[in-house]
């Protein structure tokens, strides 16, 4: 993303970015730090480096796992500031909700919504401290609409929104601001990641929908929008003294977010059912 002219930042320079080294993280650590910021992005797998960018913004990549809840507050807590959090870890798993395994439900909690928890809590003492700051949590279009054979997932996404909506009542007499961004299909390397559970004997009758649906849920992905969509959306909300609480990513996703806030719950079944089943 090239350097936004318009960039307007209310809260500060230093941004704490994590999952930044691919995907929707990656452009909004490289958006923050190619408009004058000091970024410090994190990932599990990732080499450490540094580098500057004109106007005097910077990059630092550092190694952290955001499932280690003392690893990653003692990392934290050790930065020289934290005004801005984006918050974008995350992995999704695919499968029947009758048949998904425990395990991959709670490594997809574990990564999406405890891996934000471990981030989010403290960055708000760090910005209650200072009685300033922005956390933006990356959310989903699936954190307003469950999707089928993605119930898991979708059950982290929606936990984030609650989680943010709370964080918004609760941090605003210190000055701090919170806003959950929701892309939908975004072209990036979380499609080639996703985990599916395997079909077994016992839920053989879901092994054809389940090709179909991740088929389809691939396909809207790779021709979707760019994660600089998104990054354009996390700098933005930076400039707002009063952001909203929830950001969709496209004009076609908040023309959506409005349809099925009117449609009946039996009619939006129908529409998902037929997208993805």
């Amino acid at each position: 993303m090239k350097t936004d002219r318009t960039f307007r930042n209310m809260y500060g320079c230093n941004v704490f970015v994590t999952g930044a080294s691919s995907g929707i993280g990656q452009a909004c650590a490289l958006a923050f730090a190619k408009n004058g910021c000091a970024v410090t992005g994190v990932s599990r797998n990732t080499e450490e480096t540094s580098q500057s960018f004109p106007g005097g913004g910077s990059l630092t990549m550092r190694r952290l796992d955001v499932t280690d809840e003392e690893a990653v507050r003692s990392f934290i807590e050790g930065l020289p500031g934290v005004d801005i959090a984006v918050l974008c870890a995350g992995m999704g798993v695919a499968g029947p909700a009758e048949s998904t395994s425990s395990e991959m439900t709670r490594r997809q909690m574990e990564v999406n919504y405890f891996g934000t928890l471990n981030a989010a809590q403290p960055c708000l003492t760090r910005m209650r401290n200072q009685q300033r700051g922005l956390l933006l949590v990356i959310g989903s279009i699936a954190g307003r609409v469950s999707i089928p054979m993605q119930s898991q997932y979708s059950a982290s996404k929606y936990a984030l929104e609650a989680f943010t909506d709370a964080v918004r009542m609760e941090m605003k007499q210190y000055g701090v601001r919170a806003c959950i961004i929701e892309p939908g299909d975004t072209k990036t390397g979380f499609t080639d990641a996703r985990v599916t559970q395997d079909t077994t004997e016992r839920d053989r009758d879901y092994g054809s929908t389940l090709r179909k649906s991740i088929a389809k849920m691939a396909a809207d992905e790779q021709n979707g929008r760019s994660p600089d969509s998104v990054a354009k959306v996390a700098l933005a909300l930076a400039g707002r003294k009063d952001p909203p609480a929830r950001v969709p990513v496209g004009a076609e996703y908040k023309a959506l977010m409005v349809l099925l806030r009117i449609l009946p719950d039996r009619a939006k079944e129908a529409i998902l059912s037929k997208l993805y089943l």
